[in-house]
């Protein structure tokens, strides 16, 4: 019982006696106790791990009841971007992105209404926030040759975000029953989304890098492609089905292809992502090992006897010259008879010295 009331006396006392002592003082009792220790701050970075994405390209609708592809048709929008990019490790990272675009499609009801009836156009402008994780596929997968300089990086992305957009469809029969088609959806939790997508970067300079990537959007909503918020004929004792009646999937999907530019943030030489890290583990193993070997020193009192036991830890500095000897720099008596090999006659019996090592 002693012994546990003490246990539980001691230890609380213990961990004090250590969150007592100066964590600002190294080395400390968290630390290695290497005399090369500092603060983990920004002050300790040896890499940038900010940067500014920006950039633009097309954006289609692949997947939906009005399509960016119809009938032998191509229709395509554009795409903006901005994002504000964080280097977490090596190989992963966070984007905070802001894109902004229109699509256009064309569509056509399934029964026929005459020449025009049942052609339609629409459009559908769109913001988009998202948060996505970057995976750096270069860095995860191929790092193989420790001495590599990275100059081309595959990136892998998948995040989710919030959209809101403005759509209108116009039938080209421009009758009363076909006004424009219109929604206007809000940016906000109605319009939750996912991202997946793939790009490819190229190291142009210390500052700037140059991105193709590619985008896919999960939206989840029926209204997205122009085809209205309805899902009925258009009109009381009409045949006319509703445009979100072509198919019967409920989510429009955005694809966007984009060309841009990152513009790496701080003041050190390289960006966190292109650089590997084993190749500056033997950067560092090189160095520490060449300041090492500046420090060590040998025989510094020299090998008096010549027997190539240093005099720092030879236990007979008189060794006679051409005796062999141990690690110890002792001469060899392998009979253990007092006479070293050197001059015993007999060195596997044992024998008095007076008969050179030999037995009577």
């Amino acid at each position: 019982m002693k012994k546990l009331f003490f246990s539980l006396v001691a230890l609380p006392l213990a961990f004090a006696a250590q969150g007592t002592q100066g964590s600002d003082q190294y080395p400390n009792t968290f630390t290695s106790r290497s005399a090369d220790v500092q603060a983990f701050d920004n002050e300790a970075k040896k890499y940038n791990d900010w940067a500014i994405s920006l950039g633009g390209g097309f954006s289609f609708i692949p997947h939906g009841d009005l399509t960016s592809f119809s009938n032998d048709e191509f229709k395509s929008g554009w795409n903006g971007y901005v994002s504000l990019d964080k280097q977490i490790t090596h190989e992963f990272g966070l984007n905070l992105m802001y894109s902004k675009g229109k699509t256009n499609q064309v569509g056509q009801l399934p029964m026929p209404y005459g020449a025009k009836a049942g052609l339609a156009n629409a459009w559908t402008k769109y913001d988009k926030i998202s948060l996505l994780g970057d995976a750096n596929l270069t860095q995860l997968f191929g790092r193989t040759r420790p001495f590599r300089d990275y100059k081309v990086a595959f990136h892998g992305y998948a995040g989710i975000g919030l959209m809101g957009y403005e759509t209108e469809l116009v039938d080209k029969d421009l009758s009363p029953a076909s006004r424009p088609v219109k929604v206007d959806q809000e940016l906000g939790i109605a319009s939750f989304i996912f991202d997946l997508g793939a790009g490819v970067k190229f190291k142009a300079s210390k500052s700037v890098d140059f991105e193709i990537r590619t985008m896919y959007t999960f939206t989840g909503d029926e209204e997205f492609d122009g085809g209205g918020d309805e899902r009925k004929p258009s009109g009381a004792g009409s045949e006319r089905i509703s445009y979100n009646l072509i198919n019967d999937t409920f989510a429009d999907n955005l694809w966007t292809v984009t060309a841009g530019l990152s513009v790496k943030l701080g003041k050190h030489e390289e960006h966190l992502q292109w650089v590997d890290p084993l190749k500056d583990i033997y950067g560092r193993m090189d160095t520490l090992l060449l300041e090492e070997n500046t420090k060590l020193k040998t025989c510094v009192k020299g090998d008096m006897d010549n027997d190539a036991i240093c005099d720092d830890w030879d236990k007979e500095l008189d060794t006679p010259a051409g005796a062999r000897v141990d690690g110890s720099g002792k001469a060899f008596d392998m009979d253990l008879d007092g006479t070293i090999d050197l001059y015993d006659k007999c060195p596997t019996v044992a024998g008095p010295t007076s008969n050179q090592g030999c037995p009577q």
